[in-house]
């Protein structure tokens, strides 16, 4: 600082003396070359803000910081490609009533393209009968990227970068609005900056606020939303009781959650405070985590005198998305008991048993009524391998998936697959749903039925044929690629195994006589089951090679980091920071060598009491001037001392035991 600064800075006052500095200072930074503008593809970044990169998905195109600020998941892709075609049939389906018809890009050339020279004579005719009708009386339209007075009025109330608001905005037709809502500034700084970058401000509208409050704030009937989208990190439990008032009566709420492993069964207590159901360890536990949703949702809603209606429930990667519409009636609400089950499962064999929460039965008069359900249905032990029963759920125990709804969007994805670059996903997936037994919850799985055996796995194709030939039903599900979903009881799926396990027989000999196993297989089949390959046991989707279960594209694929401010989590190499916090519980393997060394640098302190008789062998030191060992440090026995030990003679037998050797 010079002289006259100085001189100035202790004789002004400190008001003065701060505007003279901050314009000294504005004055430094004019001076400077003007920072270039953030380019698209990120070159060219300027100093003081974090470089930019340009994302492309759909039709959208987003600005974020390279830095991990605010979340973006490309993964999630199939999510998003899967939301917009739900929501375009849902606001055909919405405004179909209202006489206002949606144009989805890319549709009506292809049916343009499909129909012959007759049906265009046809289509003539058509636009002329219109022609001579009154502009009242044709039919409105609308398109995508236009503001429908009448259309959808949609919330996604966790937005982050703004991807999928402005997705929905150029992608899906008949909207009002879309409110883009997220608490972080930062984020709503960048929503902002992606709405003006793809010419959406007249549909998307940047908001901040905290979700819960926001939807709190909509729960009036006039003011409520025509679609929710929660697709928080995490759980999205804190948001259900908001979005179940915030959706308006028939209206669509999309959830995903990605806390799989509560959902899955690793912390049943923890699921249980966020979803009010004990999840269990099993093969079907991702359909499990769907149908604990669909509870949470429903118990939520009928506080209110709300229900739930499912559409679709896809289980996808490392997470969950339901689609489900809202509706208020307290007549219907009474029979939500009915629809809910606990799950009894044992810890054997697998086997699992439904007990539903209520009863709704029908009297001669035409009344419903609802009763208490009568259980358990399973014995204290299992019948199939004596193993005890565990308890789960309750868990949404009616269908998951609206089978003509999913039809409605699997065609509309099949006629027009350029609209999404995960089209061939989408397709596969939707063709293994509307193929699900709907009236079945759960299922077995292949490599289940034989590791539990410990015989040698049927194919696919035969364990189907055999349950088809035993007049059962059978089907795959979406969330497992091994998947066996049947109405058969269990003792007829165990016959089934039995009668495999004839054919390729298991050594008992090996087998303990308490295990699942022996006691599965002492019991003889009363049930003759037939293996050859049937027709109809090779479901549509799989003879059409359909892509129907994702594979990893690439390696990490899988949850992103959370976001943080100012982007703390990107300042190290995921790849760096995931080999620092792997086997993070396991100690690292040492050498022998080392750590005798090591060891012997640390006084023995049972030869300080005169009790240690290893001598020369003891792995700990024995002389006086030894250092002291640290109070943190334990006190292990040697792995070679206590060997060599035990191969003595006289250690084996009567005499006392070395020390340390309990």
């Amino acid at each position: 600082m010079s002289h006259a600064r100085t001189v100035l800075w202790l004789s002004c006052p400190l008001r003065l003396a701060r505007i003279l500095c901050r314009a000294q200072l504005m004055k430094h930074k004019t001076q400077r070359s003007p920072c270039p503008p953030a380019m698209e593809n990120g070159t060219q970044p300027c100093e003081e803000h974090p470089p930019a990169a340009t994302v492309t998905e759909g039709a959208a195109k987003i600005v974020f910081p390279n830095a991990n600020e605010v979340f973006y998941n490309p993964v999630q892709e199939f999510n998003r490609d899967l939301t917009c075609a739900v929501i375009t049939e849902f606001a055909r389906i919405h405004l179909e009533t209202k006489g206002i018809q949606i144009k989805v890009p890319g549709e009506k050339d292809l049916q343009k393209e499909s129909e012959n020279l007759s049906e265009q004579e046809k289509e003539t005719a058509e636009q002329k009968e219109l022609e001579n009708l009154d502009p009242g009386d044709q039919t409105r339209t609308a398109a995508v990227g236009e503001i429908c007075e009448e259309g959808l009025r949609v919330l996604e109330g966790l937005a982050a970068s703004g991807l999928r608001s402005i997705r929905f905005a150029l992608e899906v037709p008949g909207l009002q609005s879309v409110v883009a809502n997220d608490a972080s500034a930062r984020a709503v700084e960048l929503i902002d900056r992606n709405v003006q970058l793809n010419g959406v401000t007249h549909l998307v509208h940047p908001n901040q606020a905290d979700a819960r409050m926001l939807m709190y704030q909509h729960q009036k009937a006039s003011e409520r939303f025509d679609v929710i989208d929660l697709d928080p990190y995490g759980s999205p439990a804190p948001f259900l009781d908001a979005a179940v008032q915030a959706v308006n009566d028939g209206g669509l709420l999309c959830v995903t959650c990605t806390d799989m492993a509560v959902l899955a069964g690793n912390s049943g207590e923890t699921c249980y405070s966020k979803y009010g159901a004990m999840a269990l360890k099993s093969r079907a536990c991702h359909e499990m985590a769907l149908r604990i949703v669909l509870h949470s949702l429903d118990l939520h809603a009928n506080c209110y005198q709300r229900y739930v209606v499912p559409l679709l429930s896809i289980s996808a990667d490392f997470y969950v998305r339901v689609f489900v519409r809202v509706f208020t009636g307290q007549a219907k609400v009474k029979s939500s008991a009915s629809k809910q089950a606990l799950v009894f499962q044992c810890v054997g064999c697998g086997a699992f048993y439904l007990q539903r929460l209520g009863k709704a039965t029908g009297d001669p008069g035409g009344r419903i009524k609802f009763s208490a359900a009568c259980g358990p249905p399973v014995t204290p032990e299992c019948e199939h391998c004596g193993q005890r029963h565990q308890l789960g759920g309750p868990m949404w125990a009616d269908p998951i998936h609206d089978l003509d709804f999913v039809g409605r969007v699997l065609e509309a994805v099949t006629t027009n697959p350029g609209r999404f670059h995960t089209s061939k996903r989408i397709q596969g997936v939707l063709s293994v749903v509307t193929e699900e037994l709907p009236d079945v919850p759960l299922y077995y799985t292949l490599d289940q039925l034989s590791s539990t055996i410990h015989c040698n796995t049927p194919s696919l194709l035969q364990l189907r044929s055999a349950l088809l030939h035993a007049g059962f039903r059978v089907s795959l599900s979406h969330a497992c690629k091994n998947a066996v979903k049947t109405d058969a009881p269990p003792l007829a799926l165990w016959d089934i195994m039995r009668c495999w396990e004839k054919e390729c027989p298991v050594k008992r000999e090996r087998l303990s006589e308490s295990s699942p196993a022996s006691r599965i297989l002492a019991v003889e089949p009363r049930l003759k089951a037939n293996f050859n390959i049937r027709e109809d046991a090779n479901p549509s989707s799989r003879q059409q090679g359909l892509k129907r279960f994702q594979a990893n594209p690439e390696a990490n694929w899988g949850p992103r980091p959370r976001a943080r401010p100012g982007g703390k989590a990107a300042s190290k190499d995921p790849e760096e920071r995931r080999r620092l916090l792997q086997n993070k519980r396991k100690e690292i393997a040492e050498d022998p060598v080392q750590r005798a060394a090591r060891l012997k640098t640390f006084p023995c302190k049972r030869f300080k009491e005169g009790t240690c008789q290893r001598g020369d062998q003891c792995c700990y030191s024995h002389s006086p001037a030894a250092p002291v060992a640290s109070a943190d440090t334990p006190l292990t026995d040697c792995p070679e001392t206590i060997t060599k030990i035990s191969a003595k003679p006289e250690a084996a037998g009567g005499g006392a035991a070395g020390p340390g050797v309990d």
